[in-house]
């Protein structure tokens, strides 16, 4: 998309044919490239332990910065796509992300590879990612949902390749080579983002006024000026400022739905509080098989059996999940779905033979694709539509803290303990409680409503955010895609 597009919000000519559908193709390449990317991370863990003396906690600082960055990077790509389009922006992520990877493959320390690989390369990612399902928002209208569905298996399609092609670069190459090779695989995103041309406007469409909208006077500001103050003034220009920068921080971030609907509230601390075990699996998993002696290609095989079953689960999950019969009760289908995340993880601990974690692979990937699947209609049940991209950015930003900090200190327990089995431990931990929390938080929310409901029977239309203790206005059911929305996954 051009600038004008992006930043002027105009309404772009429906497509859901021709062309639209080579753009649903890059972002499903878009998707294995970017989001399945830090999968792999784990069958280099114990050569870049040997390699730089590091610890277990300072080895997981490396994949956790990448999947931070990744996440919490969405509102500064929204400003991004706001002010150059997707297009820029998806080539900007690429460009980046190769940077990062073949500057990674000369680093002589640990902590240089977690600007390179990790924050470079996560940056980069993030970018080329959430632009590239913005995109869809212009190019799909009628077949939105499918479209992002269809996006969407991109993810199980790059945990199933990244770790095969790993293991397989690493045996013949080592580790320094195979991120040179990197680079040159996520430039690529270059390739999807220049599929992504601009799209064509409606017919009757306005040229934006190059000119920037005049932002309102704020009270404060009238008074000042009534008096005779300066526009110019110090002080007027620092409370200026400070009223744009708050515009912004609640335009991206709403921290106003956070303090005000019950229901986001609950749901944001429930999956901050869930993600800080939820990937640790993705980040152990082949170290602790390695350890218990199971050969490197059976090791990296697991992460390829969750993205290979992921790839046919997960849509099952999404269409049933949207059967009427949810409708109103898909936070408790997340919740079950994260419990037995959780629950899956004692398989581990029962046993390490390769047959064995084929089988936890098998549970955790079915219990992974329902989360996966929900975590963002769940929160578009939570919030208005009208507010979502917004709501999501708070939400991202915060999910992006765990994923920091999860796994450091989980590797921090293991070299204390020199058990591995601490890894799952915490896993079900995180997982079960965050999952216990929302459910039950839900459902005494919900009959608080329903009282609250009862008493106030003079009220026709009930508010459309089931679980917001705040009433919200009806939207008209026809919207047109929104100008900037960052996403993001698990």
């Amino acid at each position: 998309m051009s600038q004008g597009e992006a930043a002027g919000g105009r309404t772009a000519k429906p497509q859901d044919h021709g062309w639209a559908w080579m753009v649903l193709l890059a972002a499903v390449v878009l998707q294995a490239l970017t989001l399945g990317f830090p999968c792999c991370i784990g069958v280099f863990f114990t050569d870049l332990q040997n390699e730089f003396q590091a610890s277990n906690s300072q080895t997981s600082w490396f994949p956790s910065i990448i999947v931070a960055v990744l996440h919490g990077g969405g509102p500064l790509c929204s400003i991004l796509v706001k002010r150059f389009g997707c297009r820029f922006v998806v080539m900007l992520g690429g460009l980046l992300s190769g940077l990062g990877m073949v500057s990674s493959s000369f680093c002589k320390s640990i902590s240089q590879l977690y600007l390179t690989a990790g924050f470079i390369t996560g940056l980069g990612s993030c970018f080329s990612f959430q632009a590239g399902v913005t995109v869809l928002g212009y190019y799909f209208v009628r077949w939105q949902t499918l479209a992002n569905a269809v996006a969407s298996t991109g993810v199980s399609l790059g945990f199933t390749l990244w770790p095969l092609l790993s293991q397989y670069l690493l045996d013949e190459m080592g580790w320094r080579n195979s991120f040179l090779i990197f680079g040159g695989i996520l430039l690529n995103c270059c390739v999807c983002g220049a599929i992504m041309r601009p799209v064509q406007l409606a017919a009757g469409s306005l040229p934006q006024s190059a000119k920037p909208e005049e932002e309102p006077v704020s009270r404060a500001e009238e008074a000042q000026l009534s008096n005779g103050a300066s526009p110019y003034h110090p002080m007027l220009q620092q409370h200026t400022r400070r009223t744009k920068c708050f515009q912004t921080l609640q335009k991206y971030l709403a921290f106003d739905i956070f303090c005000q609907n019950k229901g986001y509230q609950i749901y944001t601390i429930g999956v901050t509080w869930m993600m800080m075990g939820f990937a640790l699996p993705h980040v152990y998993l082949v170290p602790y098989a390695i350890h218990n002696g199971v050969e490197e290609h059976k090791a990296a095989l697991l992460i390829s059996v969750i993205g290979f079953i992921n790839i046919f689960i997960r849509p099952l999950t999404g269409l049933l999940s949207g059967h009427r019969v949810f409708t109103g009760r898909r936070i408790y289908l997340f919740s079950l779905a994260a419990f037995l995340c959780g629950l899956s993880n004692f398989i581990c601990v029962i046993s390490a033979k390769f047959s064995v974690l084929i089988l936890y692979c098998i549970i955790l990937s079915i219990a992974m694709s329902g989360v996966g699947s929900l975590v963002f209609q769940v929160l578009m049940d939570v919030v208005d539509m009208d507010r979502f991209s917004s709501a999501l950015g708070l939400f991202t930003v915060l999910e992006s803290i765990s994923h920091l900090i999860g796994p450091p200190l989980t590797g921090l327990l293991i070299d204390i303990t020199s058990d591995f089995h601490y890894v799952f431990y915490n896993s079900s931990f995180f997982l079960m409680s965050a999952a216990l929390f929302m459910g039950l938080s839900f459902c005494a929310l919900e009959k608080k409503n329903k009282l609250r409901k009862a008493s106030k029977a003079h009220l026709d239309n009930p508010s459309r955010c089931q679980y917001s203790e705040t009433s919200a206005e009806p939207k008209a059911e026809s919207q047109s895609p929104p100008a900037v929305e960052y996403v993001t996954s698990i």
